[in-house]
């Protein structure tokens, strides 16, 4: 048994692991060499994926101001990856200190290292369960510690539907967790696309993870919006989403979309 209670045998460190592809590209430390090899072979493949993770990154820090600054106390990240600071706990509570946030993630070492980060704060939870099972996240006691869905939630689903198939059905999947939301909550959604280059290599390198990447075009993540409204500028590249700063160089190659939604009925 190893730190935070996780066993060795808990962690594969043969295949390579989505989180831990991204924790390293972020320049993170929390990898192993399968994943620096499996990060340097899509940094290969794909030549902006540095610059399209960091991007992605900034998004979900501003789609998290916004959802916040107007009034949600209550955010549920399906997803989390591996912490990388500043977390939406952090991002959060700097526009309002009293939101609570839960953490979902499928795979126990992010559960560990989120577990040691937070420790036993009130205003947050880790929960160990796998978005493909959308009511068993919506039903756990540990969401629901933090998260009452009588009140407007902010759903991130930030970088991780494109790691479900189209059999594992992305949209019924959303469409479980919208119905559990009440009016005035939002969905922070990003998805990854092929729309602006050939990413079949790419893919490839999912394809010997422990997740395998499904690119879909802008009309595919757009449909995962349903029963919600977008607000402004609607779906874009990830950059271009209400930027604060100017987008970085080769934004336009970015093979990321992101948008905000509302839910008003």
């Amino acid at each position: 048994m190893g730190e935070n209670g996780l066993r060795a045998e808990d962690i594969d460190t043969t295949r390579p692991h989505p989180a831990r592809i991204y924790d390293y590209l972020l320049g993170g430390k929390d990898h192993y060499e399968v994943d620096r090899l499996a990060g340097d072979e899509l940094a290969a493949a794909a030549p902006e994926v540095r610059i399209g993770m960091r991007a992605n990154r900034a998004f979900l820090r501003r789609a998290v101001r916004h959802v916040v600054g107007n009034g949600v106390r209550q955010i549920l990240d399906i997803g989390t990856g591996l912490p990388t600071s500043p977390n939406v706990h952090e991002v959060a509570q700097e526009v309002a200190p009293d939101t609570r946030v839960a953490y979902v993630d499928n795979d126990p070492i992010v559960k560990a290292h989120a577990d040691a980060l937070l420790g036993h704060s009130g205003t947050t939870s880790t929960v160990l369960a796998d978005l493909r099972d959308p009511q068993a996240v919506v039903d756990h006691p540990d969401v629901r510690r933090v998260i009452d869905f009588g009140e407007p939630v902010a759903l991130l689903l930030v970088a991780v539907l494109h790691f479900l198939t189209d059999t594992e059905k992305p949209g019924q999947v959303v469409a479980t967790l919208r119905d559990s939301l009440p009016a005035g909550s939002f969905l922070v959604l990003s998805h990854a696309t092929g729309d602006f280059a050939d990413r079949s290599k790419a893919q490839t390198v999912y394809n010997r993870a422990s997740a395998t990447l499904n690119l879909r075009s802008h009309t595919e993540v757009e449909g995962l919006f349903d029963g919600f409204e977008l607000v402004e500028p609607g779906l874009v590249q990830v950059p271009f989403w209400q930027p604060d700063t100017p987008p970085p160089a080769r934004s336009g190659e970015i093979g990321f979309y992101g948008g905000v939604a509302r839910k008003t009925g």
